[in-house]
């Protein structure tokens, strides 16, 4: 069985079955690249949900409309925007730290450094409906507060361009991407479950400050994810090739050259590629900031929330995760990424019963699980897909462009998610508002699911020598 090279594109047909034995597995993770990679992927996740979803529900037990809770999720659009600086990050680097880390290093201890401080900034001012003074001066408090969220969630976003770059470049193979891939995955979701559970636990017992106090000190597992890195080979030698950035040549490299090599590289598939991962997580973003909210006006404690998503949900997690990697191995990216258009957005159906339901802790651990191994399923499909689309030599960008695509348009309309559900409960009861709303995410998954089978559909056929290994470039 081979290790797929390509997601729907003509990708070099490998010459040999590639090296699945349990030894070679072991070899791999007796490399420090690895432990570095968990350790980063879980730094990458420490902060998104505290500027979003887990957010949502501190918001909500102070009083915060649901419309408010929707708008402030805006700040999550600086993931989505990250591309715009990204051909930065790429091509120099970071200030005072890059010289003496490096390009990939500095721009992750920078960042890193950034998110805890703004954690803890937000933790002094908190999201109340009242005046701030700040030296004699009158501030909206919830204002600043969003501001505040806004900085983590550009450090973060910062943070996530280099991550990427770093872990596509220090590959030795593909199948030493995978690995990583899934490593990483394992990594974030690990954070999740802290930021998104146990979180929730710890806030029961000493309250939403101390909890976020704890996250920001959390970056510092970032920190030693950064002394454990090494600098990969193709970062240091592009750094000392590439012309100075502050040049006509430099600023084409940096900022066109990586959008017309993956145009030149994908051809007309380019923009059917590019569309259906900009569609295909839109479910759960759309839906994201009223979940919490959902659980608050629904009476489940959050004590409970964080215990079955700590349990059942990473049960759950891994098993989703597990089963998109033995998928891309077996079938391919594409067909992979396929199933999980079904999945994900089939998930959101589960809430829109539990709504219907009440709070019965057997319906709600039910729909976590459901939820849970969807999401780690279609999560790991669609960061392989897009890993397997870039270029060397733009990394960081295209990479970032990609996963700007896939989260540009979810994040625009999730704003607006509060205004909805207070609209479909119009007339109706507020779990009745709710159930239509998550029934509407779910609809909204199917021009994904089109997309994704005509990625499957056009795909190239595979080639002999990859069929007779067992496998298939995409």
């Amino acid at each position: 069985m081979s290790v797929p090279t390509g997601a729907g594109i003509a990708g070099p047909a490998p010459t040999a079955p590639a090296r699945t034995g349990w030894r070679h597995v072991v070899a791999n993770l007796r490399d420090r690249k690895v432990l570095a990679m968990l350790l980063l992927g879980f730094s990458s996740g420490i902060p998104i949900y505290l500027v979003g979803n887990t957010l949502g529900f501190w918001m909500r037990e102070n009083g915060i409309e649901l419309s408010t809770i929707g708008f402030l999720s805006w700040v999550g659009l600086a993931y989505s925007l990250k591309f715009l600086w990204a051909p930065l990050v790429d091509k120099a680097d970071a200030p005072m730290v890059g010289r003496w880390l490096g390009r990939r290093r500095g721009w992750m201890l920078l960042s890193q450094a950034v998110v805890a401080l703004a954690l803890l900034a937000m933790v002094a001012v908190e999201p109340r409906e009242d005046t701030l003074l700040v030296a004699g001066v009158g501030l909206d408090r919830l204002l600043v507060f969003g501001a505040l969220a806004l900085v983590v969630a550009f450090a973060s976003a910062t943070q996530d361009i280099v991550i990427d770059a770093w872990r596509i470049e220090s590959a030795s193979s593909n199948e030493q991407q995978g690995l990583l891939t899934s490593t990483a995955t394992l990594g974030y979701r690990g954070a999740l479950l802290v930021t998104d559970a146990l979180i929730l636990i710890a806030a029961a017992q000493v309250g939403w400050g101390v909890s976020y106090v704890a996250m920001a000190a959390l970056m510092g597992v970032g920190v030693v994810a950064v002394v454990i890195a090494r600098e990969p080979a193709s970062s240091a030698m592009g750094a000392g090739l590439q012309p100075t950035l502050w040049t006509a040549r430099g600023v084409y490299d940096a900022i066109i050259g990586p959008f017309f090599a993956f145009f030149r590289q994908h051809g007309r598939m380019a923009l059917l590629m590019l569309l259906a991962i900009s569609l295909y997580r839109m479910p759960d973003f759309v839906m994201g900031p009223m979940a919490n909210p959902f659980y608050a006006d629904l009476g489940i404690a959050k004590e409970t929330v964080g215990a079955v998503r700590g349990s059942a949900g990473l049960v759950a997690t891994i098993f989703g995760i597990a089963a998109a990697g033995l998928s891309a191995v077996r079938f391919g990216f594409t067909p992979t990424l396929l199933t999980g258009a079904v999945l994900g957005p089939g998930s959101n159906l589960a809430f829109a019963y539990l709504a219907l339901h009440g709070s019965d802790a057997g319906v709600f651990t039910a729909a976590m699980v459901i939820d849970n191994f969807c999401s780690g399923f279609a999560g790991v499909a669609l960061i392989g897909y897009m890993s397997s689309l870039t270029s060397v030599g733009y990394t960081a960008t295209q990479y970032a462009l990609l996963s700007s695509f896939y989260a540009l348009a979810g994040k625009v309309l999730k704003g607006f998610s509060g205004v909805w559900v207070e609209q479909l409960s119009v007339g109706r009861s507020l779990m009745e508002g709710y159930a239509w709303f998550f029934t509407g995410t779910a609809l909204i998954g199917i021009p994904a699911l089109v997309l994704c089978a005509l990625l499957v559909w056009k795909r190239p056929p595979v080639p002999p020598a990859v069929a007779a290994a067992g496998g298939e470039p995409g």
